[in-house]
């Protein structure tokens, strides 16, 4: 599976976007090692704080399906600049996934970067870190 198909996949996933309080769609794409795309939106809510990330909408959406190994995840949204996972979505990855993880920031088809769930979150929490108490 190509970077492109996945951040194509996540401007798809962008276009289910529930945003009527912001008008800030974005879209996740999220790649199980065993090659499955799971689509992720965010969706909002007038109590704001029940509001769900793109990123975090595509992993519940693959856990509660049973997968738990992940490759990469693709962002997209509509700003025209790359998007980053928030600090909640990320220690949701970190639950699921291992530091060499993909995160792809997308602008476009074309035009992405790649980073590591350890370049994006050091210093994470972690389930080891429940093992040293």
């Amino acid at each position: 599976m190509s970077r492109e198909t996945l951040i194509e996949e996540a401007y798809e996933a962008k276009k289910n976007a529930y945003v009527p309080y912001s008008n800030f769609p974005v879209g996740a794409a999220l790649l199980t090692e065993d090659g499955k795309i799971y689509r992720g939106c965010n969706i909002e809510n007038a109590a704001y704080t029940p509001t769900n990330c793109a990123e975090r909408t595509a992993f519940f959406k693959a856990v509660s399906e049973g997968e738990r190994r992940f490759r990469a995840i693709a962002v997209a949204g509509n700003t025209g600049d790359y998007l980053f996972p928030c600090g909640v979505c990320r220690q949701v990855m970190m639950e699921f996934c291992d530091e060499a993880f993909e995160i792809i920031v997308a602008r476009d088809k074309s035009d992405y970067k790649v980073f590591t769930l350890a370049e994006l979150f050091p210093g994470s929490f972690s389930a080891d870190d429940l093992k040293k108490i």
